[in-house]
């Protein structure tokens, strides 16, 4: 058990890209990412993938390895990581993991409940309904099907709602009687270390990101995915606005200032997603590595 994983949390643009980065060349090791959107190779730009120079530093595991096309869960990305985690011990004492979807760093370090597979039209079928009756359908939907759940999950967020509801239907049993089963114990220690900023900065650096993803070339990528607009990989911030400006539904200026407002209020639910965990470490945004990484090699001699 002197394996160490070595998570970075944080907002998006908060810089664990870069920690990321410094940490594994220290420490000498490999990279994983628990992104859920840098999984598809096909929208590298408006994902903030690492750019081909940083992907050059240190090996990386989990980016651009899928399709948009591709049916990849949070499932899947458990047992990958986990068997991919596995081998990379075998030569490594430490590894890092980067990633800003809290649900996938949580199947990583805590294992995740095992669903039954489900029906993909039954998915596409909710999304419908989604448009159709609205968030609020779905959540009356849920209170009858599954009030345990109901009284827990977060409400208005309809892709929750939706796989709560996709497991109720698809099983004829309530989504909460799946959760919190036996989970796997882990063979590697974590250390978190998450990464924060006062709100006005975090907002500042995203309003930044979002003009270079621009000046990168990302209405061209949206542009080339736009014909593939229902797949559930593209339900996602910064192609859901832009597909909305190409139906002329929009006005540019609109669609990214949209972009920009979608992309504060992701953060925000990032930070009150892994504030939740208090076993992370929290350091500035622009802590001095060394420091971090004096405090990383305590915590492995306190637990060693």
């Amino acid at each position: 058990m002197n394996k160490y994983l070595i998570s970075i949390v944080g907002p998006t643009g908060i810089g664990k890209t870069a920690l990321s980065l410094e940490l594994a060349t220290r420490f000498n090791t490999e990279i994983i990412s628990a992104d859920s959107r840098q999984f598809f190779k096909e929208i590298p730009i408006g994902t903030a993938a690492p750019t081909a120079d940083e992907l050059a530093i240190v090996p990386h595991h989990f980016i651009h390895n899928k399709s948009i096309k591709d049916a990849y869960s949070v499932g899947h990305f458990e047992k990958e990581a986990i068997a991919k985690l596995d081998h990379l011990f075998q030569s490594k004492s430490v590894v890092i993991m980067v990633g800003g979807s809290g649900l996938y760093v949580d199947a990583v370090i805590k294992g995740f409940d095992e669903f039954p597979d489900i029906d993909p039209e039954l998915r596409a079928q909710l999304n419908l309904e989604l448009e159709s009756k609205g968030l609020e359908f779905l959540q009356g939907e849920l209170k009858r099907l599954d009030p345990k759940c109901y009284e827990t999950i977060a409400l208005k967020n309809p892709h929750r709602i939706i796989r709560a509801l996709e497991i109720c239907k698809g099983t004829g049993d309530p989504y909460s009687t799946f959760l919190n089963k036996n989970k796997q114990p882990r063979g590697f220690k974590t250390i978190s270390i998450g990464l924060e900023a006062d709100r006005a900065l975090i907002y500042d650096r995203i309003n930044l990101r979002v003009n270079k993803m621009l000046e990168s070339g990302l209405l061209d990528e949206a542009r080339s995915v736009f014909k593939l607009r229902d797949l559930n990989a593209l339900n996602t911030v910064a192609y859901k606005e832009l597909f909305n400006y190409f139906d002329s539904k929009w006005t540019l200026e609109f669609a990214v200032s949209e972009i920009k407002k979608n992309t504060r209020r992701f953060a925000k639910r990032q930070l009150t997603w892994f504030k939740k965990d208090v076993t992370t470490k929290w350091f500035k945004f622009d802590t001095d590595p060394k420091q971090i990484t004096d405090y990383i090699k305590q915590v492995q001699k306190k637990t060693s």
